[in-house]
This record gives C-alpha cells, sequence and structure tokens, in this order.
C-alpha cells in the first residue's frame, strides 16, 4: 500500500507574499493518530510533519515521543538532516519526541512561542492530567536546542514561515474550556487561551500550503492570517489537526463555508479533527479531502 501523494495542477500566478523565495515542497507525516501505510510505522495521539525543499529539511512537532524515530526510519526521512525544528505549541503530543529528536539531530534551532512552556491541565469530569510540555527547558538545551521564541511571524528559511501568534478575530471559534494554564506562582490556575499555537506556512509552487499543529487558534483565523501576512489571495492545501473534532455545529458549518469560499484546493486532515468530523469533511469535500495519517505524503 503507498501512501497517498498528490498532485495538482500549478495555479496561475498571483502577488508575491512577504519573501522572495517559492519552494517546491514534500510534507510526510512523522506522527498521528492513525496509520495510513502498513509497513513499519506505529500511530500516536499527537502529530508531527517532515518538510523537504530544495533549500534544506525541517521538522514541524515531534509527537508525543514514541513514534517519531521509528516511523522517521520506516519512511526514510533523516532526523539529522534537519535544519530547523518547529513547534506549534507546549502541548505533551506536539512537544514529547524533542529528546529523541535531538538526540539525533544534536544542537539545532528551536522557534516557538513564549508560551510553550506553560504549564498546563486538562480537565473534564472530575479528571485533571496535566498537558503541557513534558520536559524543562535546561534539559532540552543540554541536548541541543537553541530556542528562538516570539510572537511574530518568522522565515526560518527560504519561503517557509512560522506564524506567530494567530490574532483571534473569529466570534464562533471559541477556546477549548477544558483547558487550563497554571501561573508561575504554582498555585493559580485560569483557562487557558493557548496563545502560542502557531502554524507553518509554505509558499510552494503550486500556491500557500498550510500546515496545523492543533489549530487551536481557529482554523478560520489562521488561513485569513496567512492570507494577510503573505499578500495572497488562495490557498492550494492545509494539513493537520484541525481542532474540528471539539467544535459545534455553527463552527464547523462556517468552516466548510470557508474552505469553499476560498477555493481551497486539498484539506488533509489529521489528529484533533476527530473521526466523525473528518468522515463530515469527506461528505464534504469528496476529492478535495484526503486522511492526514502516519506516511501521507503532500508534494507541492
Amino acid at each position: 500500500m503507498k501512501a497517498p501523494c498528490f498532485f495538482i495542477g500549478y495555479p496561475s500566478k498571483t502577488a508575491r507574499g512577504i519573501g522572495n523565495t517559492v519552494v517546491q515542497t514534500k510534507l510526510t507525516i512523522l506522527c498521528e493518530n492513525s496509520v495510513g501505510v502498513p509497513f513499519g510505522v506505529i500511530g500516536e495521539h499527537g502529530f508531527a510533519c517532515f518538510v523537504e525543499t530544495e533549500q534544506g529539511n525541517y521538522l514541524f512537532d515531534t509527537g508525543q515521543g514514541f513514534a517519531i524515530t521509528q516511523n522517521a526510519l520506516a519512511l526514510g526521512k533523516d532526523l539529522a538532516s534537519i535544519r530547523v525544528i518547529m513547534i506549534s505549541h507546549g502541548h505533551y503530543d506536539h512537544t514529547g519526541g524533542l529528546p529523541a529528536v535531538l538526540k539525533i539531530r544534536g544542537a539545532v534551532d528551536v522557534f516557538g512561542h513564549p508560551d510553550m512552556f506553560t504549564r498546563r491541565v486538562w480537565s473534564s469530569e472530575g479528571e485533571t492530567r496535566f498537558v503541557g510540555i513534558p520536559f524543562r527547558r535546561p534539559y532540552l538545551e543540554g541536548l541541543g536546542a537553541q530556542f528562538r521564541l516570539g510572537v511574530d511571524l518568522v522565515e526560518v528559511g527560504p519561503g517557509v514561515y512560522l506564524t506567530g501568534e494567530i490574532p483571534r478575530k473569529g466570534a464562533f471559534e471559541k477556546g477549548d474550556d477544558k483547558m487550563s494554564a497554571i501561573l508561575p506562582d504554582g498555585n493559580t490556575i485560569q483557562p487557558d487561551p493557548i496563545n502560542d499555537d502557531l502554524s507553518l506556512i509554505i509558499d510552494s509552487k503550486k500556491g500557500l500550503v498550510i500546515i496545523l499543529g492543533c489549530a487551536h487558534a481557529g482554523l478560520i483565523n489562521i488561513i485569513d492570517y496567512a492570507l494577510e501576512k503573505m499578500n495572497k489571495d488562495r490557498i492550494h492545501a492545509i494539513i493537520g489537526g484541525t481542532h474540528l473534532g471539539f467544535s459545534d455545529d455553527a463552527q464547523f458549518e462556517e468552516t466548510v463555508n470557508v474552505l469553499d469560499r476560498y477555493q481551497i484546493d486539498l484539506l488533509g486532515v489529521s489528529h484533533c479533527t476527530g473521526l466523525v468530523k473528518a468522515s463530515m469533511l469527506h461528505a464534504r469535500l469528496q476529492e478535495r479531502f484526503f486522511f492526514g495519517t502516519v506516511g501521507a505524503v503532500l508534494e507541492a
């Protein structure tokens, strides 16, 4: 069984974005809840994506840590080759593989948001679990992590951009009320806006490609921000965790409407989309939809 590849014709030219480089890219999902190829890979609740361009390779998120090295080996992706690691947000299922990757790669820049080390908990029906990054910053720095933390959009490589903090403008895209943050005093707990939710934008030869970690900032907020910052009018593909598994009917319908309005060619859903919402998206989008499982490949 071959991992799915998607090839769509080049779009018409649009205005260049903030950079001067348009790249050819190949994205391979290394960590995800489900498996799309039967040979040597494993699934885990989390997300990681290996990004290849002509100018170099990158890693976006690291999953929980159980699968990243096994799946990279099975899928032929060399973690020692990555130029930069990017972290979408400081949850365990996106950061847990950092030590394993650092032990292979050695000293490397790790881009993210200043809030990624916030202590976090998830609470529901009387149960509380720690869901923050499971490692302290000094430990990761001892393994070679050179943290580059900021709130603004940054070009981490030619044609490869990390969004920075996303403005929360959509009234219907609400935060997760089960998520809380523990303040530095160690005692105060407050709702967690997850301001560190970042996405990756690639200015590819087929158009903009957005890679989501969990889209806690809201998928539509992310789309609008990417188009504005990159000075483009369309998006070729979106891949990753959409967080629509936690959305109500109104948010889901508006999200689908926006996907149609912007004529997005491909949507590859992963992780926190949930099976029910993924099935609904498949029914609505048909050939524009694919499952972003471990082993899924997107070329653009």
